[in-house]
């Protein structure tokens, strides 16, 4: 992982983001040190200094010296700490990212995640990246804050958008994702063209049998491997709109903006409710305060009944008896009837599709999808069943 700092002084007229440029290397500094560094970019903006630390030893007190000093061009100093986790990337700067993305303009608005908008971006040396600005109200810790970039940027698995990187100041925090470029699943079970810039590029079909079931596996695979990591990540928000797919219809799980990692035995205790009403488990409404791995085997069965009805689940529809009823409760019933391919979204062609591998995936949706939290598979299991049942 490369780490720097970019050092602005607001007392110049430059913009804000035209900045020097101090890059975390090797062995650490001494307090004066850093302090007689910082006063000699200050003093000529076009110098830069290389700071030297081990990667497990960032200059964590860096912005404490710009903010204690009683030297008035210190005191005007923003720090800005960025990382990146490809190497294939050259370190990325805050001012990068804005003039990449026109200073986060609403035109490259390809996503609205949790906390923050995801913009298109291309960089300088011509790769198209996913760039997502967080909201104040997503801030936390600046410690915290690291630790779980790190973690995440960690994570390797086929069916996960990969984090490359991410920018931090005291003002703005973005943090920048592989570009998956067929969008959201949601674009493409609800055809959303044209609200979105897929209708001139990518024309909306619906997706075939194979297709979702595809799409199912992938989903179920990352969250296996995320539930299985010896610190295990719970998403807390898996959705439509949250799973991304490539060229060739693959799934990848994104936006990580609620998820929470799991440290030893302790379950993450939480005093917000997290997750989108209609795929959230019926424990976290009911005010649950612990997060744990079955809450997103919860939302995975709900993805899955999404997936093959094309019916969202956060949206009541009439049943019917005239009364308005969520997804989950309406399936519920119409399996208790044995009424499957009733269920089976219209614009889904019904040649080759065989009965009873529809009976059995709603089995397995309906099986994740429990009230009961102590009654769903770990997903481990659930990628066993999908993968002996429903073929490709």
């Amino acid at each position: 992982m490369a780490v720097a700092i970019d050092i602005y002084n607001s007392n110049n007229n430059n913009d804000s983001y035209k900045s020097s440029e101090l890059i975390i290397g090797g062995a650490a500094q001494a307090h004066q040190q850093q302090i007689r560094k910082l006063k000699r970019v200050v003093r000529d903006p076009n110098k830069s200094r290389r700071i030297e630390q081990t990667r497990n030893h960032l200059p964590r007190n860096t912005r404490a010296i710009a903010s204690s000093t009683n030297n008035p061009e210190l005191s005007a100093i923003t720090i800005t700490e960025s990382a990146t986790f490809d190497q294939s990337l050259n370190q990325i700067s805050m001012k990068e990212l804005a003039e990449a993305t026109r200073d986060f303009s609403p035109e490259l608005i390809i996503g609205d995640g949790s906390f923050g908008m995801v913009y298109k971006a291309k960089l300088s040396s011509g790769i198209i990246v996913a760039v997502k600005k967080l909201s104040p109200d997503a801030f936390q810790g600046f410690r915290e804050f690291r630790a779980e970039m790190e973690t995440l940027g960690k994570i390797q698995h086929p069916n996960i958008v990969k984090m490359l990187g991410y920018c931090s100041t005291d003002c703005d925090r973005v943090l920048m994702y592989e570009f998956i470029e067929k969008g959201s699943l949601d674009q493409w079970l609800y055809d959303t063209s044209s609200t979105s810039d897929m209708s001139e590029s990518m024309p909306w079909m619906p997706l075939d049998w194979a297709t979702r079931i595809k799409i199912v596996k992938g989903v179920a695979a990352g969250l296996a491997y995320m539930h299985n990591l010896d610190t295990p990540i719970i998403h807390r928000d898996i959705k439509a709109s949250n799973i991304l797919l490539n060229a060739n219809f693959e799934a990848y799980i994104a936006d990580f903006g609620l998820a929470r990692r799991i440290q030893g035995s302790h379950l993450h205790v939480s005093t917000q409710v997290a997750g989108t009403m209609g795929y959230m488990p019926p424990e976290y409404i009911d005010g649950a305060p612990m997060a744990k791995t079955n809450g997103d085997v919860y939302s995975f069965g709900v993805l899955m009944l999404e997936i093959v009805t094309a019916r969202r689940p956060n949206f009541p529809f009439t049943g019917e008896d005239g009364r308005e009823i969520r997804l989950v409760n309406w399936i519920s019933g119409m399996v208790k009837q044995e009424r499957y391919m009733e269920m089976v979204d219209v614009n889904l062609s019904r040649d080759g599709l065989k009965e009873s591998e529809i009976v059995e995936y709603f089995r397995i949706a309906m099986m994740c999808a429990n009230e009961n939290c102590h009654a769903r598979p770990p997903m481990k299991e659930v990628v066993q069943i999908l993968d002996g049942i429903l073929t490709i």
